[in-house]
Formats: C-alpha cells, sequence, structure tokens
C-alpha cells in the first residue's frame, strides 16, 4: 500500500509545483499589466473605496430610525457590511476579471489557444488575470471589521477567526461558482456579460441581515437557490456568536461545494459543444 502511494504523492506534488509556478507568471503578468495603467489602478480604488463609504452611511442613516433589524445590532451589521465588502473584493481579486471575460474568449476566438495548453482549461481560464487594487479595498474592508468588533467589545478567538476565514473561502467559491456558470452561457449565446453582472449585482444582497426578510419566499430563493444570505450572514454570526446550532454552517459548506459541482459540470457541458472559433 505504501509503494502505491509513494508515486501518486510524488505525481501530485509535481503537479502542484507546475501549477504554482504557472500561477505564478500569470501573477507576475497581471502585476505588470496593472502598472502600465497607474492612474486606472487608482481609480478604481477611489471608486471602490467611495461606495464602501456610501454602504456605511447608509446603515448609519437606517439605525438613526430604529436600535434593531431583526436581532442584529447597529455594530453587528455594520460588520457584516465589511465582512461581505471582504468577500466581494477577495472574489474581484482572483475571478471577477476572468469570469466577465469568457464570454469574449470565446466570440474572439481567443479560448482555442488556451485549450490547446498542457494545462486544466479551467485553471487558465479562471486564474489568467489578478486585480490588484481589489486587495486595498479588502484591507480597508478588514479595518472596518476590526473597528466593530472593538465597538462592540468583541474579542474572538483563534479557532473563530480561522473559521470564519474557511466560511468566507466558502463564500468566494459560492461566487465563482456561480458567476462562472453564468459566464459559461456564452458558449450558447456568445455574449453573456449582460448576465454575468448582472449577477454581480446581487452580490448587494449578502450586505442584508437575513432576519431583514423574514421566513417568506425571497429568504428561501436566496438562501437554497441561489445562496446570496448564506455567504457573509453565516461567517459574520459565527464572529459574534449568533449561531444557535452548526446547521447554517453545515449548510453553507455543502452550498459551496453543490455550487463548484454544478459549474464544473456545465463547464465540461460547453467544452463538448464548443466547436472552436475555425469551425
Amino acid at each position: 500500500m505504501e509503494k502505491r502511494a509513494a508515486p501518486f504523492l510524488s505525481r501530485t506534488q509535481a503537479a502542484l509545483r507546475r501549477y504554482l509556478g504557472i500561477y505564478a507568471a500569470l501573477w507576475k503578468n497581471s502585476v505588470t499589466r496593472e502598472m502600465n495603467f497607474k492612474t486606472n489602478f487608482l481609480l478604481w480604488i477611489v471608486v471602490e473605496v467611495l461606495w464602501f463609504g456610501l454602504q456605511l452611511a447608509f446603515i448609519g442613516v437606517l439605525y438613526l430610525h430604529t436600535e434593531q433589524i431583526g436581532t442584529w445590532s447597529k455594530w453587528q451589521v455594520v460588520m457584516l457590511v465589511g465582512a461581505s465588502h471582504f468577500i466581494q473584493q477577495v472574489f474581484q481579486a482572483f475571478f471577477l476579471i476572468n469570469c466577465t471575460n469568457l464570454s469574449e474568449l470565446v466570440r474572439l476566438g481567443k479560448l482555442d489557444f488556451l485549450l490547446l495548453l498542457p494545462v486544466n482549461s479551467r485553471f487558465v481560464v479562471s486564474f489568467r488575470q489578478v486585480d490588484l487594487g481589489a486587495f486595498v479595498n479588502a484591507a480597508s474592508a478588514v479595518a472596518v471589521m476590526v473597528y466593530a468588533a472593538r465597538r462592540m467589545d468583541l474579542s474572538p478567538g483563534a479557532a473563530q477567526i480561522a473559521g470564519f476565514l474557511v466560511l468566507c473561502a466558502a463564500g468566494i467559491l459560492i461566487h465563482y461558482s456561480l458567476m462562472f456558470l453564468l459566464a459559461s452561457i456564452s458558449f450558447w449565446t456568445v455574449r453573456a456579460q449582460g448576465i454575468v453582472w448582472g449577477y454581480y449585482n446581487l452580490f448587494q444582497i449578502a450586505r442584508m441581515p437575513d432576519e431583514a426578510f423574514g421566513r417568506g419566499l425571497f429568504r428561501g430563493f436566496f438562501t437554497f437557490a441561489v445562496p446570496m444570505l448564506l455567504v457573509s450572514n453565516v461567517p459574520v454570526r459565527l464572529l459574534v456568536d449568533k449561531l444557535s446550532s452548526a446547521g447554517p454552517l453545515l449548510l453553507l459548506l455543502v452550498m459551496s461545494g453543490l455550487c463548484f459541482a454544478v459549474s464544473e459540470w456545465i463547464w465540461r457541458l460547453s467544452l463538448r459543444q464548443y466547436t472552436s472559433a475555425s469551425s
């Protein structure tokens, strides 16, 4: 058994080193590209910071007229907005540009070249570019969350912080999987950017407390069909001790795996029917 496992581990390590090397090269290209357009790089950081500030200002105005939304206090909601912004910006850093560009790769025939590379096609399509400015905006979200925690006299332990990061990763996987799935529609429609950006606008729902929607159809749809209300609410509930059971944690993890599996199935189905731009 050990003799059989050794070659498998060796191949796995070699593949991992290879893909890390490829990703390092892609990262280097992204840095070079961003530095060629410094003004655009700085402008988008400013725009995102202003938008984030408007979201926080809206919460401030809202809580001038109420003390709680369901069981969520003002600073708990501020932390929720910060967590949502953090998840969105990390997703944007790694995946947004690549998902939105998939339809152009199909339309212009550039996907043909990527499919010929000796590397997993989904990997190279998903990680071709990196949005460096989004990391700066993610840092501002962390700063807001830390400030909100101090206002609540909240001191989460190492296990809570680690759990929060794992759940954030699950939320990012949901965003990526669903947007990649929608982008794959471009194999049938050629242009799917409108659909992809329409989904991106749904990110705003993740900033809201789930209790604000009661227990109706809307909350059920955005919990199980398009799980926006799980993405940020569950990680923040873990941090502020608002979880009464492990059910929401398991649901978020299961939904992230399910969304990825469905997006992978759609991707492979799309590739099977793709005839290339030269056909």
